[in-house]
């Protein structure tokens, strides 16, 4: 059938919303399940009633609209968020570098989507999944700019010779995640003859959790960013626009230029800090749109007078379990590091403790990193194994008298482990226990960042 108008389209699936794909498959794609790719399918042949096709044209030609099916999922803590990126078309290697952004295949197919959110639940079969929204999307201008900036890295690094470097962390919002089934789907590239792996443009999934915040919960989100800005500078220059004024002043400077309570052992002072700075001040970050989106989280590096943190930089406390019985590609560390941008907002001391006790801290500089690809693949990786190990093979636990105190001490890899990343407690205090598969009780622990590891970082 041809729709003649959005409205129109946009009523038919309407019509899907509430209805379980059980319900909308009425030629039993379901049955086969290994079919990763069915659930759109289903919609497209059951309900739309269009033939499965891979065209580099829009599903919906006529209106220039792509249907897109996808997931998101209720979070331990009652918050919603999208359960993968959105991949969109393949990219070509040899023709993509042919065109201009509007030339492009990605704008050529996806400039409009019929996006169709259905709820994912770990215990219910496809049948039962229902369709939750639906609604056409177009980018908003400043996101757009963001894309646009996005797509040109992509197509710089096939350019240059190097679509077998392309990395996820190379962009904001739009990804080229790989897509095959094994390493063996590659690619011939123009510039180089070494072979690339394939790869699609994505929406990343932080990208896709606003459009459910948005969207399904109706959340207020709030932009630091316009798009006339951002026509003539990227988001990294914006950034360091914002920061600029203030760098080389105290943190109690800083607080007093923009009006903020100082509160220097408090956990949302530098928050409240970074949000002035934005001009949105009381916003929390993670209700900042371009944060969100772009899954940027703030890390407060803390330098000595030569350049070294006094502290190793600590993540989230580990869940054992999960750890046990995850494999590596699909493991919560290695998406956590692939999928987040980390803003750090980098204060140096100019004297010894011992000097001064009562020394100030100045803002040294601000940085956007994501940790390459090569790191994640090799260093995070180790760990990873390691850790893993111990949790099949035993965890040594053992207690060593310390001052008329019992001290736990454990075999998970310490600080001297691949100069990157290490296991140690992060607990209220030695009490604070967790168990582990096998039954044993620990501290809670959590991974770490080398303090030498975030020195370099910083230095580059």
């Amino acid at each position: 059938m041809l729709y003649k108008t959005e409205s129109e389209l946009l009523s038919k699936a309407k019509e899907a919303e509430g209805k379980t794909f059980g319900q909308i498959d009425i030629y039993n794609r379901l049955s086969n399940r290994k079919s990763k790719g069915s659930l759109g399918q289903v919609i497209e042949e059951s309900f739309f009633g269009y033939k499965i096709n891979s065209n580099a044209r829009p599903d919906f030609e006529e209106l220039g609209v792509e249907l897109k099916v996808t997931p998101f999922k209720k979070n331990k803590n009652g918050s919603l968020s999208a359960k993968e990126r959105l991949v969109l078309n393949i990219i070509n290697y040899m023709e993509e570098v042919e065109t201009t952004f509007h030339t492009s295949s990605f704008w050529e197919k996806n400039q409009k989507l019929l996006l169709m959110f259905y709820e994912w639940t770990p215990n219910n079969e496809r049948n039962d999944y229902y369709i939750n929204k639906s609604f056409l999307y177009s980018f908003p201008e400043a996101d757009l700019e963001i894309i646009k900036n996005d797509w040109k890295a992509i197509l710089d690094k096939i350019k240059e010779g190097k679509a077998h470097e392309i990395s996820e962390g190379d962009t904001i919002y739009l990804g080229a995640c790989t897509k095959g089934s094994n390493k063996n789907s590659l690619r011939t590239q123009p510039f180089s003859d070494i072979p690339a792996m394939q790869r699609a443009y994505s929406l990343k999934q932080s990208y896709m959790t606003t459009l459910v915040r948005k969207h399904i919960k109706q959340e207020n989100l709030v932009n630091f960013a316009k798009a006339i800005d951002l026509q003539k500078k990227s988001f990294h220059e914006l950034l360091n626009e914002k920061f600029a004024p203030y760098i080389g002043l105290t943190d109690e400077e800083i607080s007093k230029k923009l009006n903020i309570k100082y509160n220097k052992g408090s956990k949302s002072f530098i928050p409240q800090i970074i949000s002035a700075l934005l001009g949105i001040k009381g916003t929390k970050l993670d209700n900042i749109e371009e944060f969100a989106k772009a899954n940027v989280q703030f890390k407060t590096v803390r330098l000595e007078p030569n350049g070294i943190p006094k502290e190793s930089m600590s993540f989230e406390n580990i869940d054992f379990n999960q750890w046990k019985n995850e494999t590596w590609e699909e493991s919560y560390i290695r998406n956590r590091f692939y999928e987040t941008k980390f803003l750090f907002i980098v204060f140096q001391y100019k004297e010894q403790k011992k000097d001064n006790p009562n020394r100030k801290l100045f803002l040294k500089r601000i940085k956007l990193w994501n940790m390459p690809e090569k790191t994640i693949e090799s260093k995070i990786k180790e760990l990873w194994v390691e850790v893993n190990k111990l949790l099949h093979s035993g965890l040594k636990i053992e207690y060593i008298k310390r001052g008329g105190n019992l001290v736990e001490k454990n075999n998970f890899p310490k600080s001297s482990f691949n100069g990157v990343t290490h296991i140690r407690p992060k607990g209220r205090d030695g009490n604070d226990k967790i168990e582990l598969p096998n039954g044993q009780l620990i501290t809670k622990q959590c991974y770490w960042l080398n303090n030498s590891y975030i020195s370099d970082i910083i230095k580059d």
